[in-house]
């Protein structure tokens, strides 16, 4: 006990950092010892910044690493293109010592705070989405970023539905171009926070992107999202796998981890594995307990959905 009690303090307080669960000394709410917890997962989940913060320290830094010691191999950020340039590369360079991967950040731009944007075919939403995209282009060198969220944002209300359709796939077409020499994908993401967003449904989502026809410009498939509006997920993943670039995850109701709401991960992960992707699937949800206690429970949630083989 005291050779535990000793690692398990050597970890929160920075000085080492441990890989199994028996030496962290984490255990589930009926204080079973989780183990293998050093094993990497059969797909790709990505934590974001604050999932960890209880055990593994405020900083994001230090979060990683103890996720890493948890079995996870991706992040994503949101905010990324907001924090300094010296914490981009930081977190860079901590992903390539660990071999983890860097998955979305979002192009930032005023479409996030849910105003008409690149629908109305304005050319000011134009100009700010190729400003984004060359900004975006340093920032993922910095990071490793591959992969960017990008939301159209809200209807205009005074063009058909068509030509605001027309209009957000010449803009995207323009931002490809920035992105594509490099290598990098924005991917569009349809929502479900508001019902005045244009980018809804999967089978529109696939339309745009299809339409665009660039490497560049994939579907960011967000299955709490996808669950609210359309539902029906395995044969709307199927319907639209061509265009899918990115995943996202999130239970129903809340948005917390699997098992908590009404979807069957366990049976959705297996249908994912079972499709080879190879992609990264992003845990954007919150956790369903507060503390270490939630944590624990967001970690063994993930082993138990991706027990599937």
């Amino acid at each position: 006990m005291k050779r535990r009690q000793f690692m398990r303090n050597s970890l929160f307080t920075g000085a080492s950092l441990a890989t199994s669960a028996v030496a962290l000394g984490m255990s589930d709410e009926k204080g079973d010892t989780l183990t293998n917890a050093e094993k990497t997962f059969n797909l790709d989940y990505a934590f974001h910044d604050g999932m960890f913060k209880n055990s593994g320290g405020a900083d994001f830094i230090d979060q990683i690493k103890f996720a890493h010691s948890m079995g996870f191999r991706s992040i994503e950020d949101n905010g990324m293109m907001g924090r300094p340039v010296e914490m981009q590369k930081k977190i860079g360079d901590t992903l390539a010592s660990l071999g983890m991967r860097m998955g979305v950040f979002v192009i930032t731009s005023d479409n996030w705070h849910w105003k008409t944007s690149l629908a109305s075919g304005k050319q000011e939403w134009i100009d700010r989405m190729i400003k984004d995209c060359k900004e975006a282009v340093e920032v993922a060198k910095r990071c490793g970023a591959k992969w960017m969220t990008v939301v159209p944002g809200n209807y205009e209300r005074s063009l058909s539905f068509e030509y605001q359709t027309a209009n957000v796939i010449s803009a995207l077409r323009k931002a490809s171009a920035i992105l594509e020499p490099h290598g990098l994908v924005m991917v569009l993401e349809a929502l479900s926070d508001n019902p005045d967003l244009f980018l809804r449904h999967s089978d529109q989502t696939y339309m745009i992107c299809q339409a665009v026809g660039s490497p560049s410009c994939k579907f960011l498939f967000d299955m709490y999202h996808m669950q609210r509006n359309e539902g029906d997920i395995i044969n709307n993943l199927n319907r639209s796998w061509d265009e899918i670039g990115y995943i996202q995850i999130g239970d129903n109701p809340g948005r917390k981890e699997p098992t908590t709401g009404e979807m069957n991960y366990k049976n959705i992960f297996k249908h994912i594995h079972g499709k080879g992707y190879k992609g990264i699937l992003g845990m954007e949800h919150g956790n369903s307990k507060p503390g270490k206690e939630g944590e624990v429970a967001l970690i063994k949630a993930y082993r138990d959905s991706d027990s599937f083989l």
